[in-house]
């Protein structure tokens, strides 16, 4: 089973060294930038995006926890920001950590996340997935996330 509790201030930089080179090599990705601008870039973001921390107002920190695993084992992290007014919530970041990719974990967590959101009255998730993330497509797919419009993109940066 899997369980959602808020991320610890002990957590955050373990978080952070799997998150930034992620993101910056999704910037890189989509956007064609250096290796070293998308990483200051990445950096830039979520020191602007997460300024406390795990501390950070309208922001939800959490760490996903397998229970069937003794001693109870996190297994990946998730980031959402909540929209009361709205009755959202909009995932900024979810990742199962490699080792324990491909075991269904993800929907899990998913559906641990729609369960606590449902409880508190939100109505919808929302995200956004890169165009080239089929693993995490698929994913959504399968639990009930569709496609409700397309990011474009287009540098004017000079070559």
């Amino acid at each position: 089973m899997i369980s959602l509790r808020p991320m610890r201030d002990s957590e955050y930089s373990a978080y952070l060294d799997y998150f930034i080179p992620e993101y910056a090599a999704e910037i890189s990705s989509n956007y064609g930038l250096s290796d070293l601008l998308s990483l200051a870039q990445a950096k830039r973001e979520i020191a602007a995006d997460l300024p406390d921390g795990v501390k950070t107002s309208g922001q939800v920190l959490l760490c996903l926890i397998d229970h069937s695993q003794r001693p109870e084992t996190v297994i990946g992290y998730l980031w959402y920001k909540p929209d009361a007014a709205m009755r959202s919530a909009f995932i900024s970041d979810f990742y199962i950590l490699a080792a324990h990719q491909g075991k269904g974990l993800g929907k899990q967590a998913l559906k641990a996340l729609e369960d606590e959101l449902k409880g508190k009255g939100f109505e919808q998730i929302k995200l956004r997935v890169a165009a080239d993330n089929k693993r995490a497509r698929h994913v959504y797919e399968d639990t009930g996330f569709r496609v409700t419009g397309v990011n474009m993109s287009k540098s004017l940066a000079s070559k």
